[in-house]
């Protein structure tokens, strides 16, 4: 029994035993097949991997064929050519404001950048920035892997680096193969600039989105001022957080729409989501602790934002405009230069001009150039304003006009304005008008607007150079009566005076101060053969002259082809201010690059036009039209009466436009009235010349208030040697006789040294015991017909003293009696019958002889000042509310009683 139970445990034992290693035999085999099934897949995923990289590389391979190798030097410029704003500056390097474009930009140095913003920038951005070599592995597996899969959650994969390369190298084209050149480009540009570089070039590039003007900004300086109003170095927590959260999405979160307005709580809350993720980024990343970031959070950022503000097309917009255009004259001539085209290959070919202009003028735009001008702001605004809250312009009238659809629609159109301020020594423009008010009519009429320049004309064109020429003096005697001028190849020629009325023989001065237009139709016509045009005006810079200008006697009184701009009306008188030579009119002083280099610096040039002994007998007459002349107005609203001002009133045909211009030792001052669409500027109540000399001293004043210092100098203009004072007989011009001196004609005057009268004047005879005209000097003044009264028709004495020369004029015998009353002192009678009536004084004549004219004031606080000179009898007045006085005024200058109503 022993050994069958021995056995049974045996056979037992064994059984385990076999189970067991049957068991482990099994167990080793799935060990191994499990294992070598292990292998085998490692190796195929090994080999499938291996395939995919090597079919990765390939393809990655196949996107960048066609990338040219780029050398390290044009990536970099490539890097920098980023488009940034040119700026305007005013005189004094006081700044104006940007240029207009499509995207505003200005340049800052990295170390001119809040950290908050640099640092929330890379915290939200690129958090691998300062340790990556352009690229992120794991961040470009994660996007591409998020585009195969289509994810809504889109990461994105760019270093600063890459999007540095996508905007200024690559584009903004969506595919793989500009992402693979991405890549390529961004390692390499790892190696030629260093961490800040690129950092700085980024922050100077990427788009903000919109200020509070509504432009499109880019880079974080124009982002930081047009934003929240300050500087990019200068930004807060909360500030720099909001800005570094743009650049993900400019639009959406921008807080200005792009009209410039604040957009509603609703629309600026993805902008305010974006500013507190950048937070959280920040303080993760450790830039920021948690009092930081709590105040940040709980800031009211809104309260930062800029308030809106007028584009600076709108603020300034004449001048803007015309920088724009004489910048881009410049630029083009250096461009084209650049080329090798000349200057006048340009003007000789408008298709290469206008090549180089749009060449200009997208380099104005995109090159960051600081264009500093003449303008002197506080006297530019102060004109502005002048200019367009003016009361005294007077009606507008009705044109019609072809609208939009090609229909004729009657329209209002105002009166229109344009002035100018040259310094006479530099040719600085310091200030201008262009219009009443650009936002309505962006017509330059400073600048642009060519008009007959009337009587304004002939001080330029007559009176000085015939004084140059030597064929007349401020004494000259010229006969204004009624003639009809022949000019071979020309239809006869007869000028009118204004009111129709003649003043019979008067010396030069008187002509100029009262503006008669015989007397200087004779001058111009007696030097017409020495082309004056060409001589003379040409070399003063107006530059619109035809070849019928040069020969046309109409061009004496302003009668041009196409006329003269206010530009250049004033930059030729300022030759008067500026001793008789010409310096050319400038507005454009310096243009630099944005890295400080200076590509034009303007140099004024002077060009003698008119001797210095000419120049001032022409300055001195020019006082009288203030004086006593026609712009007596103008000299009584003057704020500083010591003022040394020479000037001329100008009337066109037709009284389409209204001149006054005049200059003193520093500067010279012009103003321009008249309808866009040519039309009388005539009205009831003040008349056209006053209200445009009234403009004339606003404009004087207010930048008198500003600068006295220059525009009313203590000094007056200096006599210079070569002139002296003379006698001569006001009837021929010649030295005086003792018949002269028995008709009582004779006067003193200003000459040139070598131009006082020499020969004894010949105009009167004895004849029978008379004193009469000598029929010589008759013919040869062509006076034939005309009567003695017509020569002399405000001196009875004359009339009655000659008689009959044979062969010669009428005799004096007056038909009015009744200017024969004499007064004990000498003094002459006053007016009579003076009425003030619809803004016009009138009256009868005094009754007295030799009355040169009647002066009229006006109540000007506790005094009376003069605002009139008329040998009319009426005279227009600035309102019917005013106290006013009138008297007489003699040959000798005494006055007659006055008269107050």
């Amino acid at each position: 029994m022993q050994n069958k139970a021995l056995w049974t445990r045996m056979k037992e034992r064994i059984a385990e035993a076999w189970k067991a290693g049957r068991i482990q035999r099994n167990s080793r085999i799935t060990y191994d097949v499990i294992w070598n099934l292990f292998l085998f897949f490692l190796l195929l995923a090994g080999v499938g991997i291996f395939f995919a990289a090597g079919a990765g590389a390939g393809y990655f391979a196949s996107l960048v064929k066609d990338e040219p190798v780029r050398s390290y030097d044009s990536m970099k410029e490539e890097i920098y050519n980023y488009e940034e704003t040119s700026s305007i500056y005013f005189a004094d390097n006081v700044f104006l404001g940007n240029i207009k474009t499509d995207l505003y930009r200005e340049d800052v140095k990295l170390d001119d950048i809040s950290p908050y913003v640099i640092n929330g920038i890379i915290a939200t951005e690129d958090d691998n920035f300062e340790t990556h070599n352009g690229v992120v592995p794991k961040s470009i597996l994660r996007a591409v892997m998020q585009e195969a899969t289509n994810s809504e959650t889109k990461s994105g994969g760019s270093t600063l680096t890459q999007q540095l390369v996508k905007n200024q190298i690559l584009t903004n084209e969506v595919s793989f193969e500009r992402k693979a050149k991405e890549i390529i480009l961004a390692m390499r540009l790892e190696k030629v600039l260093n961490k800040d570089e690129i950092l700085e070039a980024y922050m100077n590039i990427v788009p903000f989105g919109r200020n509070a003007s509504g432009d499109n900004i880019a880079g974080v300086q124009t982002a930081a001022q047009g934003i929240f109003g300050v500087d990019a170095k200068d930004l807060t927590l909360p500030q720099a957080a909001f800005l570094a959260g743009l650049p993900q999405s400019p639009s959406a979160y921008s807080p200005f729409t792009n009209s410039g307005e604040r957009k509603e709580d609703t629309a600026l809350q993805p902008g305010m989501n974006r500013m507190k993720q950048v937070l959280n980024r920040m303080l993760d990343e450790g830039y920021i602790d948690q009092k930081e970031y709590e105040d940040a959070i709980a800031y009211d950022i809104t309260k930062d934002f800029a308030e809106a503000k007028p584009k600076t097309i709108d603020d300034y917009g004449y001048l803007t405009t015309e920088v724009e255009q004489r910048a881009a004259d410049i630029i083009a001539i250096q461009l084209a230069e650049q080329d090798g085209h000349s200057e006048k290959d340009l003007n000789n070919d408008n298709d290469l001009k206008n090549e180089y202009l749009d060449k200009a003028e997208r380099d104005i735009t995109q090159k960051g150039y600081q264009i500093h001008t003449t303008i002197n702001k506080d006297m530019y605004v102060a004109q502005q304003k002048i200019a367009k809250d003016y009361a005294y312009y007077q009606p507008d009238h009705w044109v019609e006009r072809t609208n939009s659809d090609g229909e004729t629609e009657t329209v209002s159109e105002p009166i229109e304005a344009g002035a100018m301020m040259i310094e006479n020594s530099t040719g600085k423009i310091l200030s201008f008008v262009g219009g009443r008010d650009h936002d309505k009519n962006q017509v330059n009429h400073a600048t642009d607007t060519k008009r007959s320049n009337g009587s304004t004309m002939k001080p330029l064109l007559v009176y000085a150079p015939a004084m140059e020429e030597g064929t007349l003096q401020p004494g000259s005697v010229i006969a204004d009566v009624s003639k009809k001028f022949s000019v071979p190849g020309q239809s006869a020629w007869n000028p009118g005076n204004y009111g129709g009325t003649y003043h019979g023989l008067v010396s030069a001065r008187k002509a100029l101060e009262q503006s008669y237009n015989v007397p200087a139709a004779k001058a111009y016509l007696n030097i017409l053969d020495t082309d004056p045009a060409s001589k003379y005006l040409e070399k003063m810079g107006v530059t619109t002259l035809t070849e019928g200008d040069h020969i046309q006697p109409a061009a004496s009184l302003g009668g041009l082809d196409y006329g003269m701009t206010v530009e250049e009306n004033v930059n030729a008188y300022a030759t008067f201010g500026n001793n008789g030579e010409f310096t050319d009119a400038y507005m454009i002083d310096s243009i630099t690059t944005k890295d400080g280099k200076e590509i034009f610096k303007h140099k004024s040039k002077s060009n003698k036009v008119f001797s210095p002994q000419t120049n001032y007998l022409m300055l001195d007459m020019m006082r009288g039209v203030l004086d006593s002349g026609t712009a007596t107005y103008a000299n009584s609203q003057l704020s500083n009466k010591n003022v040394d001002w020479a000037g001329k009133t100008g009337t066109s045909q037709d009284y389409h436009d209204a001149w006054f211009v005049a200059t003193n030792p520093n500067v010279t001052v012009g103003v321009w009235m008249g309808y866009d669409k040519q039309d009388s500027i005539q009205t009831s109540g003040m008349g056209y010349s006053q209200r445009n000399q009234l403009l004339w001293t606003q404009l004087v004043n207010s930048a008198t208030k500003i600068d006295p210092g220059l525009m009313a100098p203590s000094a007056s203009f200096k006599q210079p040697d070569g002139l002296t004072k003379a006698s001569y007989c006001a009837i021929g011009g010649g030295k005086p006789t003792d018949l002269c001196k028995q008709a009582g004609m004779v006067k003193t005057d200003l000459f040139d040294v070598d131009r006082v009268p020499t020969k004894a004047d010949d105009s009167l005879i004895r004849q029978n015991g008379k004193i009469v005209l000598n029929p010589d000097f008759v013919k040869a003044n062509e006076l034939q017909g005309v009567s003695v009264a017509q020569l002399f028709p405000n001196n009875e004495k004359v009339q009655k003293m000659i008689g009959k020369a044979s062969g010669g004029s009428a005799a004096a015998k007056s038909d009015d009696k009744k200017n024969t009353v004499k007064t004990s002192s000498g003094a002459p009678l006053p007016p009579t019958n003076v009425q003030k009536a619809d803004k016009k004084l009138t009256w009868a004549q005094s009754k007295t002889g030799d009355v040169k004219g009647y002066r009229i004031l006006q109540k000007q606080g506790d005094s009376f000042k003069q605002i009139g000179f008329s040998d009319q009898s009426s005279f227009n007045l600035p309102d019917n509310d005013s106290t006013y006085q009138i008297k007489a005024v003699g040959k000798d200058d005494k006055e007659s009683e006055t008269i107050t109503l």
